[in-house]
């Protein structure tokens, strides 16, 4: 196999690491000289001429291989005649900004007999997946690939659920912002709308994974033994419960934004009855002294002391008016 450049590589034997970051020129006669050995080979954003030498190597399909190159594919599991092509997203979430963001890691993964493909779109934290591998050495002693599967799985999994929680108690802290008398302030506001928006952007990657994971258990996919079984379906039980964790904040917060709407317009209706009472109760001295025509002298009438009283009196009268409806919120 002709060297490309692999982010990490590891040789597992009997739930040890027997080789490490060596080059993927090397795989061939790693595998050949320990027969019972599976391997993970990862690679960073490799275009179709970098993949070329693995393709050949490991008689992956074309058309996997183009997925793999390209950004932006489904959460996914594709059978081929000698492997499994599978895609899925990592996720994190931030909670503590002005509206919620969340970052994701496409992960692109072959699937074969005795190995573990994998191709990360973007940087991601293979540190925590091979903590993973590493914390359950009795399992992957006897599982091979299937148990390298597992581990990624897992960690991406648990991720999307903890990111499906932080909205969920994000969300907590709003919901009594929300609910104010006289609805929410605007930055409170704004945030419920961004974490509609990133829990809707959250239930793309999470909603396919139980699926995924039922296709992978069946039996003729061969991957899942039954050691591996209860241990996948853990992995299901959380992919599922995350969804069910957004989709539930998801109808929390389009009812909070709706009963916020409806605050909103509770206090409208009160500040616009207020003003109609007191503009109703001017309107009558108006139309009465303006029907018979009153037009009574005032202290300094016909005078300029007089005349710049009266002007100051209009201007701090409406000055104070002003500061009162502008500190309202209603200017």
């Amino acid at each position: 196999m002709e060297p490309v450049c692999p982010t990490h590589t590891r040789l597992y034997e009997g739930g040890k690491v027997i080789a490490e970051n060596f080059a993927t020129d090397q795989i061939a006669g790693l595998l050949k000289d320990n027969p019972d050995a599976v391997l993970w080979l990862d690679l960073y954003d490799p275009d179709e001429n970098g993949l070329r030498a693995v393709q050949e190597e490991f008689g992956l399909h074309p058309l996997a291989v183009e997925d793999a190159v390209h950004d932006h594919q489904r959460p996914k599991l594709d059978r081929y005649p000698d492997h499994l092509f599978m895609n899925v997203y990592e996720v994190r979430v931030r909670t503590d900004g002005p509206v919620p963001s969340m970052q994701q890691t496409e992960i692109s993964a072959f699937i074969t007999s005795r190995a573990l493909i994998t191709v990360h779109k973007s940087p991601g934290d293979l540190e925590a997946l091979m903590r993973r591998w590493d914390a359950d050495i009795e399992l992957s002693a006897t599982s091979g690939v299937g148990f390298l599967v597992y581990g990624m799985l897992d960690v991406v999994v648990d991720g999307q659920y903890d990111a499906a929680r932080s909205l969920d108690e994000a969300m907590d802290a709003t919901e009594d912002d929300m609910l104010d008398e006289g609805g929410a302030p605007r930055p409170v506001r704004m945030y419920g709308f961004g974490l509609r928006k990133t829990l809707a952007a959250l239930r793309r990657p999470v909603e396919p994974m139980a699926d995924l994971i039922a296709q992978m258990l069946r039996p003729d996919t061969g991957l899942v033994d039954e050691s591996l079984t209860p241990y996948f379906r853990d992995v299901d039980d959380h992919a599922r419960r995350a969804t069910e964790t957004i989709d539930g904040a998801r109808d929390r917060i389009n009812g909070l934004l709706d009963a916020d709407l409806n605050e909103q317009s509770n206090a409208l209706n009160v500040v616009t009855r207020k003003l109609a009472a007191w503009a109703a109760i001017i309107a009558v001295p108006t139309a009465l002294t303006g029907f018979f025509g009153q037009n009574l002298p005032y202290w300094g009438y016909g005078t300029t002391t007089g005349f710049v009283v009266s002007l100051a009196l209009i201007l701090v009268s409406a000055g104070i008016l002003y500061a009162y409806l502008k500190r309202r919120g209603w200017l």
